[in-house]
């Protein structure tokens, strides 16, 4: 092999075998955060448990065709250093990856704008100014894909550079939208209810961070090389959607966590044991849900626990008021019989 040769294997066949080892080992995390799931959840809405199925399904898919794709490239074509790098215009499962790849990131990005529309109070601005965004990378990537089916190079890395910077973008600002929303709910509860708010917060930001560098890497990459000469944004492209899938995992599997700290902070109370109520603007107040009892339903708590320390105090006042009036009948009972 001459050096050109292996400067083109290293840079242009080993970007795949590093983002797919990296693939196959988030499936294996991916795989034991189902399993908690399923284990730790078995009262979760039935849509939930199959939006985790589901998910679990499509990201070993993934992991199959990441598998694949290296035995054909360095089994099949191991002698053949050119065909194997003129796979990834070639062929389907190889040309076609940017797209598979979207559509998980997208399915996951579904999710998570759902749960901002729960933590809203059932918002819908939210997801109209997220939707639009996320559905614009998904439509470039799909052109994008076209054009590496032409071996379009300008093309290519112009309609790259809009998929990520959109779904960069997108992933900030559904970020800082989930926070703020938090941040809102949390200037009306009591102060045992702040640490809540306070773990859902920073679960925001450190589920959604490894997904954004990993997508901001990916852009930068693509864009510093020719994708004729070094395909070293492959690798991270390989990742994200694994990235994607832990952090929907992550948050979903969070909540036994974050359920035994706030239990363990308020005395051993359990969450569910506060009664529905209806609360101002019609939004419905009390029960937690098993489905995402932290998440939307964390800023919508508090109302029902001070309803309940005012019936209390309306029961005290009520007693206090009944043995003021018992002593005053006593007294007056003991007078009348002195007399």
């Amino acid at each position: 092999m001459t050096p050109e040769e292996h400067e083109q294997a290293v840079y242009l066949l080993g970007p795949w075998l590093i983002g797919s080892a990296i693939d196959i080992l988030l499936q294996g995390i991916i795989i034991v955060q189902v399993a908690h799931y399923f284990n730790w959840y078995r009262d979760d809405d039935i849509p939930l448990k199959l939006a985790v199925a589901v998910l679990a399904l499509i990201t070993s898919l993934k992991s199959i065709q990441s598998f694949a794709l290296l035995w054909i490239q360095f089994i099949d074509h191991f002698a053949d250093l050119e065909a194997a790098v003129r796979l990834s215009y070639t062929t389907w499962w190889q040309s076609g990856n940017p797209l598979m790849v979207a559509s998980i990131g997208l399915y996951v990005q579904t999710y998570f704008v759902w749960r901002l529309f729960m933590i809203s109070g059932r918002s819908w601005l939210p997801p109209l100014v997220l939707a639009p965004i996320f559905l614009l990378a998904y439509a470039a990537i799909a052109i994008a894909t076209f054009y590496i089916s032409q071996e379009d190079e300008p093309a290519i890395s112009r309609w790259f550079a809009t998929h990520l910077s959109c779904t960069f973008s997108g992933d900030i600002l559904l970020s800082t939208t989930t926070a703020y929303y938090l941040i809102q709910s949390r200037q009306d509860v009591l102060p045992q209810t702040v640490g809540l708010l306070n773990a859902l917060i920073r679960l925001t930001f450190t589920t959604a961070a490894p997904a954004a560098v990993c997508a901001m890497l990916n852009l930068i990459f693509s864009q510093l090389y020719d994708g004729t000469d070094r395909l070293v944004s492959t690798a991270f492209n390989q990742a994200i959607p694994k990235l994607y899938a832990t952090s929907m995992m992550w948050t979903l599997n969070a909540r036994r966590r974050i359920r035994a700290e706030y239990e363990s902070g308020r005395g051993g109370m359990n969450l569910a044991s506060y009664s529905s109520h209806a609360g101002p603007a019609g939004r419905s107040r009390g029960v937690l849900s098993t489905t995402m009892e932290f998440e939307h339903t964390a800023s919508q708590m508090q109302p029902d626990v001070r309803d309940s320390e005012s019936t209390e105090d309306d029961d005290r006042t009520a007693l206090a008021s009944q043995a003021s009036t018992s002593g005053k009948e006593t007294i007056l009972r003991g007078s009348r019989e002195g007399g």
